[in-house]
């Protein structure tokens, strides 16, 4: 997950990308709607008040005022537009219209995708990378959108069943779970996105992976968590196979070392 920190009105409210969206903070919504010097009690009173509340939120990771990472209560732009609804403030209608232009370039990407492509391949490109892994990132993330679709139509949850599901087709892919994957390039900081650092080959394995499962899904038309978890794994077990051949032809590991850590500093990536 990727973490920022942006202002309205010069106050920070702080972001995490999360299943190809932004999720903002919810705590700091509330500090910005009420001005409260305990928004954590406010939010509380409010949970209580509308118990509703608590199905649009999800606990990610954000950072706290030590540096260090903490489960926060975030919701995406539709789940704070519904808390804002629940705040009688002067402010709401002002960061109505700042979430609406936060949202705007999502909303033509979601309309347009080649428009999205073009905007990530512009930021990845400025960053440093080359022609042909930016070739190899735009169908990963293609393919992840194709699985993710079809995930939610058989009735998996986004969240934490999604995440349980991508980390058995990477075990499957590369022996390795993702956190173990980033152990190996060294990646330590939980908004380090290990696809922006995995190589081009690394990228087509987690694509094959992630495209043989969306086909076992739809063969056996698995619905719900546990029928797509056995999908997960033959995805992932099949497309370890393909990766080991490839290792044996080769003499060469497919996973690597490298990592793209000296790239410039941008705006994030799905």
């Amino acid at each position: 997950m990727t973490n920022e920190i942006i202002n309205f009105e010069n106050t920070p409210i702080r972001k995490v990308w999360h299943n190809e969206e932004w999720y903002f903070s919810v705590i700091d919504i509330i500090a910005t709607l009420t001005e409260s010097v305990k928004p954590q009690t406010y939010w509380g009173m409010l949970k209580k008040r509308e118990p509703h509340l608590f199905t649009i939120c999800e606990k990610l990771k954000l950072a706290g005022s030590d540096g260090k990472f903490y489960p926060s209560d975030c919701a995406n732009t539709d789940g704070v537009l519904r808390i804002v609804m629940s705040v009688p403030s002067p402010k709401a209608e002002p960061l109505k219209l700042w979430l609406a232009e936060q949202g705007r370039r999502t909303i033509e990407e979601t309309e347009n995708p080649e428009l999205g492509f073009e905007r990530l391949k512009e930021i990845y490109k400025a960053k440093g990378y080359t022609n042909e892994w930016i070739k190899e990132r735009m169908q990963s993330i293609e393919t992840r959108k194709r699985l993710t679709d079809e995930w939610k139509a058989r009735g998996v949850t986004e969240g934490k069943e999604y995440s349980i599901l991508t980390a058995i087709i990477a075990k499957g892919t590369f022996d390795l779970s993702p956190s173990e994957h980033k152990e190996v390039k060294g990646l330590s900081k939980p908004s380090e996105n290990l696809r922006d650092h995995m190589t081009p080959l690394e990228l087509i394995f987690t694509s094959l992976g992630e495209e043989l499962t969306r086909n076992e899904a739809i063969n056996e038309d698995a619905q719900g968590f546990d029928e797509n978890r056995d999908a997960a794994v033959k995805g992932g077990n099949v497309a370890g196979k393909a990766r080991k051949l490839v290792e044996s032809e080769s003499g060469k590991k497919v996973v690597s070392t490298q990592n793209y850590l000296n790239t410039k500093e941008l705006p994030p990536s799905k």
